[in-house]
């Protein structure tokens, strides 16, 4: 029996195969919406979002590929399964390339379904679960791709205002010229700016890779210096890409790994920066024993 608490929206124009799919899934323990056409699909989503959606691909007015990319639009992690015929292989490569996370063949299987979408509901909510608790951690924190910001959560957003008012830190934007000394930051070697008299540290949390993920924290002159990366090359990698939106396929296909690898340096991530729910702040300067703000 599957977990009740999974909600999928079935998407199909054919109100015969919609009922009967809603009343496979639901008899399987998901609990199911419906939808008769891609509108449909989009509104429902932007309304109240599924754990899933179990989208066919030839649908009247907007069909599953249009459909998928707009709903991708509002949900960058939402897993969207299609549906598609035996043979149809250029439907499963536009599926891919229009945001799908995965596909079924007619006749559907049920309990393929099902464990498909579990599966896959269970990554999109690790990584949207990773990505809140990055923008909600107590630590502020920046990823720099070379000297241009790659992502920064709120709490340095909020640092950096208080102490730098003038700086703009844009993503995809070097950092400001006040603020360019931090780019220098190692492990092991923080890095410091004094632009405003207040000095601003820069620690790397993670180990030498194609991204810096950096703390930041205001400090006294001659204050100590924090020390010891948690994470690995590869998690601050994972990490960054998740920040930045993309899907666990996503980072699979840029980093060369497995969707299942990503998954793991996710899990990883996630203990590291103390987090056991969606909602739930990581006290990491604690718990990562990397000093305070």
């Amino acid at each position: 029996m599957a977990d009740a608490k999974l909600e999928v929206l079935v998407v199909d124009d054919h109100p015969d195969t919609l009922r009967l799919l809603a009343r496979e899934l639901g008899e399987a323990g998901l609990a199911v919406r419906c939808a008769a056409s891609g509108e449909e699909a989009i509104d429902a989503v932007a309304s109240g979002r599924p754990d899933a959606v179990l989208l066919d691909v030839r649908m009247s007015g907007i069909d599953g590929f249009e459909a998928c990319e707009r709903i991708r639009r509002l949900d960058a992690d939402l897993p969207i399964v299609f549906i598609t015929g035996l043979g149809e292989t250029e439907h499963v490569v536009r599926g891919f390339e229009a945001g799908g996370t995965d596909y079924v063949t007619k006749p559907v299987s049920a309990p393929e379904v099902v464990a498909r979408l579990l599966a896959h509901a269970r990554v999109a909510r690790l990584a949207r679960a990773t990505r809140e608790a990055v923008d909600a951690a107590e630590l502020p924190m920046l990823a720099l791709d070379a000297e241009r910001v790659s992502w920064l959560n709120r709490a340095a957003r909020e640092l950096i205002g208080r102490v730098v008012p003038d700086a703009r830190v844009e993503v995809d934007a070097p950092l400001p010229a006040s603020l360019a000394a931090l780019a220098a930051a190692r492990p092991g070697a923080p890095a410091r700016a004094a632009p405003c008299g207040t000095e601003l540290e820069a620690a790397s949390i993670g180990e030498p890779g194609a991204f810096t993920v950096l703390s930041l924290r205001a400090v006294a002159p001659g204050a100590p210096a924090r020390s010891g990366p948690p994470l690995t090359a590869r998690e601050a990698e994972v990490l960054t890409w998740v920040a930045r939106g993309k899907t666990n396929r996503d980072i699979a296909d840029i980093l060369g790994m497995s969707p299942r690898t990503v998954n793991k340096h996710l899990e990883h991530v996630f203990e590291k920066l103390g987090v056991e729910t969606r909602t739930a702040a990581a006290a990491a300067a604690q718990r990562l024993r990397i000093g305070g703000a």
